[in-house]
């Protein structure tokens, strides 16, 4: 279960109450129980800080080792897009923030594959982050380039292949620990049924909002209302008719059903979001998200356009209504 990025745990013992809750939530089993919490594996800590998050007194720290954060800094980069396909991807985006009224960037995700260089022009965060949580900055106009250890939630980092997965949450049981599963046999199901790239078969996480592409895009997210969902529902349809089998769970919500199965699928994807990505960034109680992949990007444009010419008039100015009378 080792890696290559470390994190030094410090436990304040005069706070501590030795409930033992950091060692019951760890997923990645870094504590033991001896007369109080003991970091006997502090080379497992995925950083994720679930541990700290339960500690009903703050006395847990952790703190990522400063040269993992260096050598990510020295990798190198190379520009991985050119001005014409930018320039596509703003077209994209500027047409679907025009018609459908988006709020929000369109966000475009790059899974960085194992060994391929880092785009050029994209921070790295100096503060950990969950994946979901950088899909919130980007679709505020912010680029955001993360390796494994700048992501916080071991469940998005195992999903996308960034790191193998850890222990409980393999067995599905952090999930019973959070009351979000009634049964064991449930929550190795939703385990199982999930979707997850190979272990450390990407590097890196890069999100950008579309109008300002860093790379060349795997996945575009877009966030908005039910209707707004339904226009891209119906443009996706608009030249074949396909009725869409959505896959949605309340669980894994930007890396599975956002990211991960619209890119292997090929087909789009909507969510309604889950517990860890609502409870950790500010995605309204009203918004969903959609993922789309690339190949279908133009046909969805091209859908949106002309259902902008009459239908989406209509279905605004709510002409079905009957007529008022005085």
């Amino acid at each position: 279960m080792a890696h290559d990025v470390s994190y030094s745990i410090s436990i304040n013992r005069d706070a501590c109450t030795k409930c033992g809750l950091c060692v019951k939530f760890c997923p990645t089993e870094v504590y033991e129980f001896e007369d109080g919490p003991q970091v006997m594996h502090p080379e497992w800590c995925w950083g994720c800080e679930t541990c700290s998050g339960n500690c009903p007194v703050d006395a847990i720290a952790i703190e990522v080792n400063p040269d993992a954060l260096a050598s990510e800094d020295d990798r190198p980069r190379a520009k991985l897009i050119d001005s014409e396909t930018a320039a596509l991807y703003k077209e994209w985006s500027d047409t679907l923030r025009e018609v459908l009224q988006l709020r929000w960037h369109p966000v475009g995700v790059r899974l960085i594959r194992a060994g391929e260089p880092y785009p050029e022009g994209v921070q790295i965060p100096k503060e950990r982050m969950r994946y979901c949580q950088s899909m919130m900055a980007a679709r505020r106009g912010v680029s955001l380039l993360m390796p494994a250890n700048r992501h916080s939630c071991p469940d998005g980092t195992s999903i996308l292949g960034l790191t193998e997965v850890p222990p409980k949450l393999a067995s599905g049981e952090i999930y019973i620990l959070f009351h979000k599963l009634d049964t064991q046999e449930a929550a190795s199901r939703m385990v199982n049924e999930r979707p997850m790239l190979e272990p450390y078969s990407m590097d890196a996480t890069c999100v950008f909002p579309l109008d300002d592409a860093k790379a060349t895009v795997d996945v575009v997210s877009v966030m908005g209302n039910p209707e707004q969902m339904m226009w891209l529902s119906m443009a996706t349809s608009y030249y074949t008719g396909h009725r869409h089998d959505f896959h949605a769970s309340g669980y894994n919500s930007h890396c599975v059903e956002v990211t991960l199965l619209p890119m292997r699928d090929k087909q789009i994807n909507i969510s309604f979001g889950c517990y860890g990505g609502r409870a950790s960034s500010d995605v309204g109680d009203d918004m969903m998200m959609m993922g789309i992949p690339v190949e279908l990007m133009p046909d969805v444009v091209r859908g949106v356009h002309e259902l902008s010419k009459r239908v989406i008039p209509q279905e605004r100015d709510k002409i079905y209504l009957p007529p008022l009378r005085g």
